[in-house]
């Protein structure tokens, strides 16, 4: 079944899948201004996930040396290149290291910059409100946990890949050799022992914070108010929308210029967010055409 009715359901979504005495939604902030790209979180999740080692590629793309999340790469530290700009349509970004515009959008300040700068993200599954991944998943294997994450039974999954497509973020992936989806549980043995995820506990700049979600997002718009009154606003927030198109994420982010930069998606729609209005709209057909046949049947008769 869906997930939530619509996208104006409640922020929190576990009393939705049936979790009565749920606790508050906790998830991640990730403040990108504070990160220095050290990948402590990636190993840190390596370690205590048991997650395969990605192999050091060298990819040609600065220091990143995985890429992009996968199934072997449940945190993706992302590093972007900004050089000083050129000019109002092409400030000189690189994105992890490969040349190219920054992409079009809103004034965010970048272009009265004068001085190179690293932009770095430590990417992770959302842990969407609306999770379309979980939407589609045809065995169960995908469940909303008390804590309100989205987590892969490995059990369970069957390997149909139906939620890699459905996943507006490109986050799942499919282990080779393996056929199972594989992501980031938000460390869930760890939360049900009161422990915070291996990640947020490794950063040691505390650029990743583990939380009750209400308290993550008063705490962002701090920052970012901070960071406006310190002369940066193109400082902005990322997933913390309740009525975006995913219903807010349960991680979140403090960027430094537009999503597209950091290789995200501007605008984020769960792919099926429409469905249970669909099913209501065809269970009304159905009723329609069976009451016109019905009608159709006894005017005959008669």
């Amino acid at each position: 079944m869906p997930d939530g009715d619509s996208l104006a359901g409640p922020l929190d979504p576990a009393p939705d899948a049936g979790w009565v005495a749920a606790g508050p939604r906790m998830g991640f902030f990730t403040d990108t201004s504070v990160c220095i790209g050290c990948k402590a979180c990636e190993v840190a999740c390596k370690e205590w996930n048991d997650v395969p080692a990605s192999g050091f590629d060298l990819l040609g793309m600065s220091y990143d040396n995985t890429g992009a999340l996968t199934a072997n790469s449940w945190r993706h530290v992302a590093f972007v290149e900004q050089s000083p700009p050129t000019g109002h349509d092409t400030p000189g970004t690189r994105f992890l290291g490969m040349p190219g515009p920054r992409p079009p959008g809103r004034d965010t300040g970048v272009e009265e910059r004068t001085d190179f700068r690293w932009l770095m993200m430590s990417d992770v599954c959302k842990h969407c409100t609306h999770a379309a991944c979980l939407d589609v998943c045809p065995t169960g294997a995908l469940f909303r946990t008390e804590f309100g994450s989205v987590v892969v039974q490995q059990d369970i999954c069957n390997g149909c890949g139906y939620c890699i497509p459905a996943c507006p973020y490109g986050v799942i992936d499919q282990r080779r050799g393996d056929g199972r989806a594989w992501k980031c549980t938000l460390c869930y043995d760890r939360l049900g022992a009161g422990l915070t995820p291996a990640c947020a506990q490794a950063c040691p700049t505390e650029s990743i914070q583990y939380g009750p979600l209400d308290e993550l997002r008063e705490r962002a718009a701090t920052r970012v108010a901070q960071l406006h009154a310190r002369g940066v606003p193109q400082a902005r927030l990322y997933g913390h929308d309740p009525n975006d198109g995913v219903g807010g994420d349960g991680a979140f982010f403090l960027l430094l210029d537009e999503p597209q930069v950091y290789g995200l998606p501007p605008d984020p729609v769960a792919a099926t967010r429409d469905l249970p209005r669909m099913w209501r709209r065809a269970g009304l057909a159905a009723l329609t055409m069976a009451a016109a046949a019905v009608a159709a049947f006894v005017g005959r008769s008669s």
